[in-house]
């Protein structure tokens, strides 16, 4: 199926035709042609040689859902086995794009398919939407294409792609139990204090007796819920958005939290070992596709994920442009285990350097598999720990007057 598209300058008005008609040799041919009316339509294929039989006017794309990186890995991984099936590339995408059910991949793939058909490579089509296909995609697919072993590259980039999101998920899944219960553990906290102490508190005014010091502590910051509680919330709002803010856009706060959490007792070996297995898998996809070592190491510090394995690795690439050895060049970079540099140091040695680091990345992989389960398991009985001593402190502190007129009574 031909997809055109015409200058910039309409693309306003620009309107999606379905066409069917016959071409110079007589044979059936249909396809699309983004246009701004069915004249111009007309007037694009007579110049193309094609007899038209019928064109019709179609639908505008529904707004679809927000392309994620499942939804790249996925196409990757079709197009991959496709053409290992011999199927040709412009005919894969035609596939891929009719049944995929999100209609904004539906528009990326037919935009990059008529890059193709304009004459452009593949890298360069993918170069062209930057939001979906990183640095790394886009050299490893030119990569491909150079050495003519596309197909291989594109299911080694689905596989690097798939296991990442597999780390991913893992280390959000982590880290998610507990933020939640913090967060509904301050919820539970904000409605005590604004309205289970303050009917509390009307109630041991009537007593007119002395209150014991929990107590009194706990209606005073009831009190100041209760009066300052629009400052406590948006107090809280503007400070997580600000953090997360200045996190994005500032490079010494980026530095220092990517630090700060690889520093954490319990979560920064788990964020240390799924970026060690990041790192390696990522410079083993580049290495195994062809792409020099100096070039694969530029790849992989904007892969790493944390910017202590980015300068890392720029200090790592600018040794190993001048004759230092990989081996050498991380023992300098001192931030990576000494298993990991072994088996370096024998891929080097070996020539089977790709091989090595696959297999490092395995390992790391299933270490993170590992530490996340045994976090996870770790977590839901400090946490319920921590919710009891709280809510549990709360609850004594308000029924401490009650239990003391009790004893009096008694």
């Amino acid at each position: 199926m031909a997809v055109a598209k015409l200058p910039a300058k309409a693309a306003s008005k620009d309107v999606t035709f379905s066409w069917e008609g016959t071409d110079k040799a007589g044979k059936k041919a249909q396809g699309e042609l983004i246009a701004a009316s069915e004249a111009v339509v007309r007037t694009t294929l007579r110049r193309q040689g094609i007899n038209i039989r019928k064109i019709r006017k179609k639908a505008a794309f529904a707004r679809g859902k927000r392309i994620s990186g499942k939804d790249v890995a996925m196409f990757t991984r079709q197009l991959a086995t496709m053409m290992k099936a011999g199927v040709p590339l412009l005919q894969a995408f035609d596939i891929v794009a009719k049944g995929h059910a999100n209609p904004s991949v539906q528009k990326l793939l037919i935009d990059i398919k008529s890059d193709i058909e304009s004459g452009n490579s593949l890298s360069q089509s993918f170069s062209k939407h930057p939001l979906y296909f990183d640095t790394l995609y886009v050299n490893l697919v030119n990569a491909g294409e150079q050495a003519g072993i596309l197909d291989q590259v594109l299911e080694r980039i689905a596989t690097y792609q798939e296991k990442t999101l597999a780390i991913k998920g893992k280390i959000k899944s982590a880290l998610f139990y507990p933020v939640s219960i913090i967060i509904v553990a301050f919820i539970i906290t904000a409605i005590i204090m604004l309205f289970v102490v303050p009917a509390f508190k009307q109630l041991f005014t009537s007593f007119g007796a002395n209150l014991p010091t929990p107590t009194l502590i706990m209606m005073s910051i009831s009190d100041f819920f209760v009066a300052y509680w629009w400052a406590i919330f948006g107090g809280l709002g503007g400070a997580i958005w600000f953090f997360f803010y200045t996190w994005k856009r500032s490079r010494p706060m980026q530095e220092f939290m990517d630090r700060l959490m690889l520093r954490l007792p319990i979560f920064g070996p788990v964020l240390e070992k799924a970026a060690i297995a990041r790192w390696t898998r990522t410079l083993a996809t580049m290495f195994a596709a062809g792409v020099p070592l100096v070039d694969a190491l530029s790849s992989v510090a904007g892969a790493a994920g944390n910017i202590v394995f980015h300068n890392a690795t720029q200090k790592i690439r600018s040794e190993v442009s001048t004759g230092t050895s990989l081996t050498v060049a991380m023992q300098n970079s001192g931030i990576f285990p000494n298993m990991v540099q072994q088996m370096v140091a024998i891929g080097e040695e070996s020539g089977a350097l790709d091989s090595m680091l696959s297999k490092v990345a395995d390992f790391f992989e299933a270490e993170v598999d590992d530490a996340v389960a045994a976090l996870s398991s770790l977590m839901e009985p400090l946490i319920m720990v921590i919710l009891g001593v709280l809510i549990g402190s709360m609850v004594v502190a308000m029924y401490l007057p009650i239990f003391k007129m009790g004893s009096v009574v008694g």
